[in-house]
């Protein structure tokens, strides 16, 4: 992969966000066929041998089907470098997939065509909107049953206040699925995703299905009438600016409609933009190299206990072997063996530019939030922690196994899987979640990757809080009354944990001089 002066302009990052079971996964493996990255869904060959190439990974998402860690994939097509980030599908991990989407440039959104926009997609576009990440909408599964169209356009403007540019258009769906209409080029797009050689225009195309008798493709082409007089043409400044989504429209199962969005993307989808920092912003075409750590992912390869840093480039160019300095910790480290992902496969960088995501092996020096740069001293923002839905006690049961409990939930907790607490008075840890899942993996990890069996508690705690010190005497006043609820989060930064909401009021009127923050940003210590 080259590497120039001005190559962070070849670069398209970008995510893949929906609600579970809207064909996130499988979508992500026909993007990488189309590219040609692979040659045969769900297998690449690589040294003889066909592997898996599923982006789910972990043997719990095997077993479930769903996607719970971020994985990077880094392809080429078109002349482009794309680095595309699949994120976690469960609501249980929005954490993780909030932080991916600080590493993205643009995304796209998946949307069921029988269920519309569902309620993490909701969640996962408002991050984007608090971003503005640009959106390109893909209605997945339009050979099956599926709503009107015009109700699905409707939903998305009216739900999301975004504007609709509708690139396809379906004739037909489910077992009446005739094929899509490309809006942009003028040309139709068979049932099987093979478009026509011909031209001949939407005009035209729409007149074969004039005299139909079926009523689902009949209905079709008059919505395509309405649309194509009420609904706005596609902008790309008001795409970029996040006030219009590209609607496209296919079966990601059977490659109908992929190829479209992959073009969509190259042409469409921004370089890389300015990242938010202090003391300043992060210009991609800036000279030094700055990136900053979005995820940190252990024991990808369990046979050798590995960890890896994920690394947003921002700026400059990184090459093999150079120093760079960890802004948080103040030390340098050399990056020797920088790697391109492609799900769980490898290749050394020898050099990446803004835009590319490479991942760092290390040995917990590197945490999520961190800055590396060979410039100024810089902190990348904007990678929050957010106060735990859930707190549990953990409970071990082999105290011999002390030692391996800590580490494993360090590494736990350095990846974002969870949160820890460590109370100040008593032994033991907190861990903090937003759902049960997450629960459920932490106790499949630590047997599986440590040889820690841990039993998860009740705890008398509902959610914690970060407090901001404002004044030394006051919070010392506040944790001698309250001993018992006070710890450390893994930074070392002080925590309330909270019996009640109505506690966490009463402590903030009571010290006004101390702030309990519900999130803390990953760059800015509490």
């Amino acid at each position: 992969m080259s590497a120039t002066s001005n190559g962070h302009q070849t670069r398209r990052t970008f995510a893949i966000i929906s609600h579970p079971d809207a064909g996130k996964t499988t979508l992500t493996e026909k993007l990488l066929l189309n590219s040609g990255a692979i040659h045969l869904a769900g297998q690449v060959a690589e040294r003889g041998e066909r592997r898996r190439t599923r982006s789910d990974w972990m043997e719990i998402e095997q077993k479930r089907g769903i996607s719970i860690t971020s994985s990077v994939m880094t392809f080429e097509h078109d002349g482009l470098t794309l680095n595309l980030l699949d994120t976690p599908g469960h609501a249980d991990f929005s954490e993780d997939t909030y932080r991916t989407l600080t590493a993205v440039d643009s995304a796209i959104m998946v949307i069921d065509a029988a269920k519309g926009i569902e309620a993490q997609t909701l969640k996962l576009f408002e991050v984007c909107r608090l971003r503005d990440i640009p959106i390109i909408t893909f209605v997945n599964k339009i050979d099956r049953e599926a709503r009107d169209t015009l109700e699905i356009l409707d939903e998305i403007m009216e739900t999301l206040a975004l504007d609709t540019a509708p690139m396809m258009w379906p004739v037909g769906a489910g077992v009446d699925f005739s094929g899509l209409i490309d809006l942009e080029q003028g040309r139709f797009v068979n049932p099987d995703g093979t478009p026509e050689a011909d031209a001949p225009g939407v005009t035209a195309i729409a007149s074969r299905f004039a005299t139909t008798q079926n009523q689902t493709i009949a209905a079709a082409m008059e919505g395509l009438e309405l649309a194509r007089e009420s609904l706005p043409k596609f902008d790309l400044e008001a795409y970029r600016e996040g006030h219009l989504t590209p609607v496209y429209f296919g079966s990601a199962l059977k490659s109908i409609g992929v190829r479209e969005l992959l073009e969509a993307v190259c042409r469409f989808a921004p370089s890389p933009r300015i990242q938010p920092a202090r003391p300043e912003p992060v210009d991609p075409a800036g000279a030094k190299c700055t990136g900053f750590v979005f995820k940190v992912q252990a024991n990808m390869d369990p046979n050798h206990r590995d960890r890896v840093a994920f690394v947003r480039l921002a700026a400059g160019t990184m090459s093999r072997g150079m120093k760079l300095k960890n802004v948080r910790s103040g030390k340098e480290i050399k990056v020797n063996n920088p790697m391109f992902f492609f799900a769980r496969e490898r290749e050394l960088a020898d050099s990446a530019v803004a835009g590319d995501v490479v991942g760092i092996p290390n040995h917990g020096t590197l945490s999520v939030g961190d800055t590396l740069t060979e410039g100024a001293d810089i902190t990348v923002t904007g990678i929050p922690n957010f106060a735990p839905e859930l707190l549990r006690r953990v409970h071990l049961s082999d105290t011999s196994k002390t030692k391996q409990l800590a580490k494993a939930l360090s590494d736990l907790a350095e990846e974002g899987v969870i949160q820890v607490f460590k109370p100040s008075i008593g032994a033991g840890y907190y861990v903090g979640a937003v759902g049960p899942l997450q629960l459920e993996v932490l106790t499949s990890r630590a047997q599986a990757e440590y040889g820690v069996p841990i039993r998860i508690e009740p705890a008398q705690y509902v959610t914690a809080r970060w407090v901001k010190v404002g004044d030394e005497k006051a919070f010392e006043k506040f944790a001698a009354l309250h001993r018992l609820n006070i710890a450390q989060d893994r930074y070392g930064d002080p925590v309330f944990l909270a019996p009640s909401q109505w506690e966490i009021d009463r402590c903030a009127k009571d010290f006004p001089e101390l702030t309990f923050m519900a999130t803390k940003d990953r760059g800015i210590a509490a």
